[in-house]
Parts: structure tokens; sequence; C-alpha cells
């Protein structure tokens, strides 16, 4: 029964009898056994050795507690098997990636997997999404190719996604574009997620759409304005690129967010914060309206009293006086 945790099952019964006879003498046992006593002695010592057994002050080995000690020694093989698995996984990773470099040899045209139609490209996605462990880069535009259920995408459903990465400790970072923000609600979701750990940028525009996952994979689709054909980019130089270009957008997007603040210090409020960042990143008046279930009227008018607050005649001015201020 104690195998797993290296205890044979004659320990194990030298053990037992330990835990049932105080001061257990090792001769008796051996006699009792049919084994010889260097069989038991090898035992003791064994056991001893594991933290089954002690010595008491007359030298006399005693049991301890299985609560205790099968416990502990429950945990240090835990640990033992975890790291041995950590390095197996390290070299299964290291094989792999010498399987794929001599594919890749012999046949350039594996490092890519090109995927068309909706029926095949929705489930490669959403397999390669539930994969993710350590990180998710992404260039963020329409169009948007529905789950492999068959249901739209919904602000709940992409929230729920990136607190389960932010849970496991995921890099997460997202560069969007107006076009982006189309889905009422998107941008406060945006800033939702933001506060869950994504680490969200806004650029005025981008050239494609562009999935990054764990540095190990890329997914970028082959024909602009569909999200029906998919191209897959597996561990080449082409990846290493597409990494390089995602992190020269990403030097360049400003943050979406309002940035921390001294404590009793006056503040833009939540919706200022939002106006602020959508109109640095671009959107229109309508655009911003539908983010924030306004009316375009009624969004243009908070505008104009934001840039009356910040003492602005143009949203350049607002811009520049809120960055001044720390307000973006």
């Amino acid at each position: 029964m104690l195998q797993a945790l290296g205890i044979s099952e004659f320990d194990e019964a030298v053990y037992r009898a330990f835990l049932t006879r105080a001061g257990l003498d090792a001769q008796e046992y051996a006699r009792t056994a049919g084994v010889s006593p260097d069989r038991v002695r090898h035992a003791v010592a064994r056991l001893a050795g594991l933290g089954l057994l002690r010595r008491d002050g007359r030298g006399e080995f005693r049991p301890v507690g299985p609560g205790t000690a099968l416990t502990a020694l429950l945990d240090q093989r835990r640990l033992e098997v975890e790291a041995a698995f950590a390095g197996v996984r390290s070299v299964v990773d290291d094989l792999a990636e010498e399987y794929r470099a001599g594919r890749l040899r012999s046949d350039p045209g594996s490092l890519v997997e090109v995927l068309s139609g909706r029926d095949v490209v929705a489930p490669r996605i959403d397999e390669l999404n539930r994969s993710v462990s350590t990180h998710i880069w992404i260039l963020d535009k329409p169009p948007y190719l529905d789950r492999a259920d068959g249901l739209p995408h919904t602000n709940e459903a992409e929230r729920a996604s990136t607190a389960a990465w932010a849970r496991d400790g995921v890099d997460i970072r997202s560069v969007y574009c107006p076009e982006s923000m189309e889905r009422p609600g998107r941008f406060e979701t945006v800033l939702e997620m933001a506060a869950l750990g994504e680490q969200a940028r806004m650029l005025p525009s981008l050239p494609f759409k562009l999935h990054i996952i764990d540095r190990r994979v890329a997914l970028v689709p082959l024909v602009g304005g569909v999200y029906d054909s998919l191209a897959v980019v597996h561990p080449s130089g082409l990846l290493d690129a597409l990494i390089e270009l995602y992190e020269a957008y990403w030097a360049r997007a400003e943050p979406i967010g309002a940035p921390a603040r001294a404590a009793g210090e006056e503040g833009p409020t939540t919706e200022e914060v939002a106006l602020l960042t959508m109109l640095r990143a671009g959107l229109k008046d309508q655009a911003i309206a539908r983010q924030l279930g306004l009316s375009t009227r009624t969004a243009t008018r908070r505008i104009a009293a934001l840039m009356a607050r910040l003492d602005a005649s143009t949203r350049f001015q607002a811009g520049a006086e809120a960055h001044a201020r720390g307000w973006i």
C-alpha cells in the first residue's frame, strides 16, 4: 500500500508492528516473522531514515505517528515527482523543437498550418486559446469569428477568459484600435480587463489581426476583412519576426486606463478617463456614444464639459492638459 512512497511491503509490516507493539524487539520480531534479524535491522534503519521511526532516550526505536510521518513523506514525494515531471517536460519541449527543426529542414511548408472554413478555423482557435499557459499577445481588430459553439463573442465571455488567464499568471497584452470598439460596452470591458491584469494599449489603426500564444505559435488571418482563412505559424524565423513586429506595435501604443494616483488627490471620474482615452485613440463622437450607451448629442455635450473642466479649446489641448495633470 505504501510502495508509492518508497516503502516496501516488508518495511511497512515492520512499521505496523512498531505501531501496535511499543518497544518492539528486532530479534523477537525476526523469530515471529520467520526472517533473519539482519533483515529486520535493515528495515528499521530504512524506516528511521524515512522519519517513520526515531530513537528514544534509551536508544530504542519508537514509531512516529502516521499522520505526521507519512504526511511529511507524501509531501516530499509529491515535490520530487513534480520536479521530475518538470524536468521531463523540459526534455519533451527540447525534443519537440529538434523534431520541428528537422521537419522544417526537410519540409519548410510544415512551419505554417493553413486553415480554411469557419467550421475548421473556430475549433482550432478554441483549442489554442485553451492551451495558453504563459503568454497571450493580441493585435485586436475586426472581424471577429464566432466561437466554436456557434455563439457570438460577448463582453462577458471575454471578461471571463481574461480573468481565468490572469488567475493562472498569464502575460496578457492587447493592442486595440478604434475599430475594436464597435461592439457596445467593449471599451468599459477593456477597462475592467485591465483591472483584472490585462495590459491594454491603443493605436489609431492596426494593419491586421494577430494572436501570439506562449511565444510558440501565432495566428494570422490570410485575407483581410474576413476571418475564415487562418495561418497558424509554428516556431521559425517567421514566428520570430511576428513577435518582433508585435513588440514594435506594443511600444508605439498608448496605455488604456487611469494611472495610479496618490491618496486624496483629486482626479478624473471613471467616465472622464474613458472619454479621454477614447479621444486620444481617435474614436469619433458616434463611436464614443455607442461605448457609453449615450446618444451622440449627449456624448458630444459631455466631451465639451470635459474640455471646459480642462480649460481647453481643442481636443488636442484637452489631451495635453490631461496628460500634464497625470489623468491619462
